[in-house]
């Protein structure tokens, strides 16, 4: 087991770029053999994060660890690692690609050229798991920067009719962020003695010694290359045309892992190595937050678009994740990691459920639907299930994330202002309301009632045996985490404390 020990965690992330290399080599006619070669480099990963579970220790920190010299004249490393902060959100999007890649055995989008859509899958899952363990802040950009070109082309290529505009808009943003992020970098590189990029060695007291005034400037320019991401109001306004436009698994690997991305780098980053610049923000974090919860519910109450409506709920959702993390406490941290994985299980699914009924009915529209739950009655249970998941129900995952986040804000940091703070907590919890409101309103309009007059006679296939393949796996998990959230809990806690003892010296 040394191996997996020494070099498992970098085999896990670089195997699908050398399954797209592979591909590109494959004639583009053997389609089956494409797909077939997706799948064992997505499966590979899959079955070597399961494997790391055997021997990670929630309380042993860093774990995993390789350091080795990559660019000495800047003094940056190839250094990876991972803890309970970065373990499950690896593990998801070992998991969610896999999935998506067994979806693909059913149906990819028009124009069909399996060959190049999926190697730029596998290329997107290199940068997204790369993100997630790079420990040196050269190596994060660079696996930040490599998931933007391949999302690009997913959605600029097989995207819908607003393609090339859905898909320049997320370009610039993410870009104009990372211009900031970039900056925010190389200045904790420049005012670190010694010089160094390296995440562990930045957060260690005495490496850094900055003024308050240049300490907030520096985690501003981290803020708006991770918020950006989230997407934090008022940066979001990407996210609901890429998500609409976007080919079905480009939609369910943007919102289950991609917006991760972002509020990982607040855990990872902003927070360890500037605490008290974190403080100052933590107000302003928490108002956009609630702003989200409350923006996002309303936009989805105004939808006609499915898959618009899904993700605008993702910007509420996200606002409980970015709640949490904003009361700067060891239950906050722990809801913000919870909530980005079950956002990532349930919206992914919900996502997953979208393509399908657009697949069959050749719509989106909520008022052309009704009745699906007569017609295909499996596909309309597993959306109430996944919507009423989505709406926080107790026992199901979208549960634990928001109430926790909830609860942090009643009593966040000693240092933060508990009135401004508690006022932030009834606004979630009126987002939550309305949450179920647009939910409810969605299941009305489209599982119940009587069939429209256009599908009467019509006949679908229900759910295909390849679709259930491809989302049993995050039924499963929707109850498990909602009945057993310790799942979750008891791989972050430790790394949770470690960061709260950070923020505290």
């Amino acid at each position: 087991m040394d191996w997996l020990m020494e070099w498992g965690v970098t085999w896990a992330v670089f195997l699908p770029i050398v399954g797209a290399a592979i591909l590109v080599l494959l004639p583009r006619s053997s389609e089956m053999g494409i797909k077939v070669v997706s799948l064992v480099f997505t499966g590979a990963p899959l079955l070597l994060g399961i494997m790391l579970l055997g021997p990670y220790r929630a309380s042993g920190g860093i774990q995993f660890e390789k350091n080795i010299p990559w660019i000495p004249s800047i003094n940056a490393n190839y250094h990876i690692g991972v803890d309970g902060i970065s373990m499950p959100l690896l593990l998801l999007t070992f998991l969610v690609t896999f999935l998506c890649m067994i979806y693909a055995l059913w149906h990819l989008p028009e124009p069909h050229n399996p060959k190049v859509f999926l190697a730029l899958c596998l290329l997107l899952e290199t940068g997204m798991a790369g993100t997630f363990v790079a420990l040196d802040l050269v190596l994060f950009f660079i696996f930040w920067e490599l998931v933007l070109v391949p999302m690009y082309f997913l959605i600029g290529l097989w995207g819908g009719p607003k393609r090339e505009y859905a898909a320049i808009k997320f370009f610039l943003y993410t870009l104009f962020g990372s211009v900031f992020m970039l900056l925010g970098f190389l200045a904790l590189y420049f005012q670190s003695e010694p010089n160094t990029f390296d995440m562990i060695q930045l957060q260690s007291g005495g490496v850094l010694d900055i003024s308050r005034g240049l300490a907030n400037l520096i985690f501003f320019g981290l803020f708006l290359g991770f918020a950006i991401k989230v997407p934090m109001w008022p940066f979001h306004t990407w996210l609901p045309d890429a998500h609409t436009e976007a080919p079905t698994i480009g939609s369910v690997l943007l919102a289950a892992i991609l917006l991760k991305m972002g509020t990982y780098g607040f855990l990872r980053i902003s927070i360890p190595i500037l605490p008290d610049a974190a403080m100052t923000f933590a107000p302003l974090i928490g108002a956009l937050a609630v702003i989200a919860i409350i923006y996002g519910a309303l936009n989805c109450l105004a939808q006609v678009d499915l898959k618009r409506m899904i993700a605008f709920s993702s910007v509420g959702h996200m606002g409980f994740v970015m709640l949490g993390i904003a009361t700067m406490t060891d239950i906050g941290f722990n809801a913000a990691i919870y909530g980005m994985i079950s956002h990532g299980v349930i919206t992914g699914m919900l996502f997953f459920l979208a393509g399908s009924i657009h697949e069959r009915y050749h719509t989106r529209d909520i008022p052309e639907l009704g009745g699906m739950i007569h017609q295909l009655p499996m596909l309309g249970g597993l959306l109430a299930y996944s919507a009423i998941a989505s709406l926080g129900l107790p026992g199901l995952a979208g549960f634990w994330g928001e109430v926790m986040a909830l609860l942090a804000a009643y009593s966040p940091i000693e240092g933060l202002n508990t009135g401004t703070f508690r006022v932030f907590m009834v606004a979630g919890g009126v987002g939550t309301i309305l949450t179920a409101g647009y939910f409810l309103w969605m299941l009305q309009r489209v599982n119940l009632g009587t069939v429209p007059a256009k599908w009467e006679g019509k006949v679908f296939e229900d759910v295909h045996p390849l679709e259930m393949a491809s989302w049993a796996p995050l039924l499963v998990l929707i109850l498990l985490l909602g009945v057993m959230p310790s799942i979750v809990f008891g791989v972050t806690n430790d790394s949770v404390l470690r960061l709260i003892e950070a923020i505290g010296r």
